[in-house]
C-alpha cells in the first residue's frame, strides 16, 4: 500500500505522525511519501497546493491528510476544495458514534455552497450554490449503499431546506427517487430541525445524506455528542482516489504544545485501512475506549495527557 502523507499546518503536524503509528501496526509494509501542502507552503511560495502536488497525490492508494490553516486573505485559495475537485472526491463520510447510537453523515462534497464560484465586491459579494441532478444522484446512491451494507433495518434521512431553497427541491427529490429505486426506507427532514433533533435523539438516526454546507455544519454539531471535533474522523471518497482527515482544524492556539487530541486522526487512519481492505475498526475503537476509561485523556477531554503519551497507551492496547 502506498500512502501520501500531508501533515498540513498547526496540530496536523502533531497528530498525523501518531496516526501513522496505527497504520504501521496494521500494515507494516506500507510505503509513505510526504507532500507539503497548506498555509505553510503558501507563506513560502505563494501557493498552498500546486499542480505538481495534485499529481503526487494521484500516485497514492490513499491519502492521510492533516489540518490546514485558512487565513483571512482573499488571495488564498482553499486547498481542500482544490483537492476535492481535482481528485473528484464527491462523497464526504463523517461517522459519529457513541453509547446507543451510530450515525453516518454522507455529505455531497463537490458542489453546493462550496462550489468555489464566487465574486467579491465592496458593496456585495456572492457565492453561487450549485445543485445538479448528477451529483445528487451519485451521493444518494453512495448513502443508500452504506445503509444497505452497514445499517441493517436502518432508515435513510434526507436533510434539506426545500421549503426555502428551490435548489434543495432537486436534491431532495433526486434522493427520494434513488432510495425508491434501491428499496431503501427513507424520510425527509429540514436541516435545522434535523440538527436539533439528532443532537437530542441521536439513536433515531442511521445514515443522513445532505448537501455540502449542511453536511459540514451538521456533522460538526454532532461532535457535541462525543466530546468535540477532536474525536471526529472523515473520509473523502471518489471513484479512484480517497483522502482521510480529522474533522478538526489546525488549532494554532495549541499548536506546538504537544497536547492535541490524536483520536480523530487515528480514527481517520482506521477508515483508511478499512477502505483498503484491512479490518481494524472494532479493535481501534475498543483501544480508544480502554485508554479513555483508564483516565488518560488529553486536555480537551478534561485530562492532562499529551499527544504522544495517549498514542503510546493506545498502541500498547492494540499490541
Amino acid at each position: 500500500m502506498k500512502i501520501a502523507l500531508v501533515n498540513g499546518d498547526g496540530i496536523g503536524r502533531e497528530v498525523i505522525p501518531q496516526a501513522v503509528r496505527v497504520l504501521d501496526h496494521y500494515a507494516p509494509d506500507t510505503e509513505y511519501f510526504e507532500v507539503e501542502i497548506g498555509y505553510g507552503k503558501w507563506e513560502k511560495c505563494g501557493i498552498g497546493c500546486d499542480d505538481r502536488d495534485i499529481e503526487s497525490l494521484r500516485e497514492a492508494d490513499s491519502i492521510l491528510f492533516g489540518a490546514i490553516t485558512t487565513p483571512p486573505d482573499p488571495n488564498y485559495k482553499s486547498v481542500m476544495l482544490k483537492i476535492r475537485k481535482e481528485l473528484d472526491l464527491y462523497a464526504n463520510l463523517r461517522p459519529v458514534h457513541g453509547e446507543g447510537f451510530n450515525i453516518m453523515v454522507v455529505r455531497e462534497n463537490s458542489e453546493g455552497l462550496y462550489s468555489g464560484i464566487e465574486e467579491m465586491g465592496e458593496e456585495r459579494s456572492t457565492t453561487l450554490r450549485v445543485v445538479t441532478s448528477k451529483a445528487s444522484e451519485r451521493i444518494a446512491r453512495c448513502a443508500c449503499k452504506i445503509l444497505l451494507k452497514d445499517f441493517k433495518n436502518g432508515t435513510l434521512t434526507i436533510g434539506n431546506k426545500a421549503n426555502v431553497m428551490k435548489s434543495d427541491v432537486l436534491f431532495r427529490d433526486t434522493c427520494i427517487r434513488v432510495a425508491d429505486e434501491m428499496g431503501v426506507p427513507y424520510r425527509t427532514a429540514y436541516i435545522d430541525a434535523l440538527t436539533f433533533d439528532a443532537i437530542h435523539n441521536p439513536q433515531k438516526y442511521d445514515v443522513i445524506v445532505t448537501t455540502n454546507l449542511f453536511g459540514d455544519i451538521l456533522s460538526d454539531a454532532l461532535g457535541h455528542l462525543v466530546g468535540g471535533l477532536g474525536m471526529l474522523p472523515s473520509a473523502n471518497i471518489g471513484e479512484e482516489h480517497s483522502v482521510f482527515e480529522p474533522v478538526h482544524g489546525s488549532a494554532p492556539d495549541i499548536a506546538g504544545k504537544g497536547i492535541a487530541n490524536p483520536i480523530a486522526a487515528i480514527r481517520s487512519a482506521g477508515m483508511l485501512l478499512e477502505h483498503n481492505g484491512i479490518r481494524c475498526h472494532d479493535e481501534i475503537e475498543d483501544a480508544i475506549k480502554n485508554v479513555i476509561s483508564s483516565g488518560m485523556r488529553t486536555p480537551d477531554l478534561g485530562g492532562t495527557a499529551d499527544t504522544i503519551s495517549f498514542c503510546d497507551a493506545l498502541i500498547n492496547k492494540l499490541e
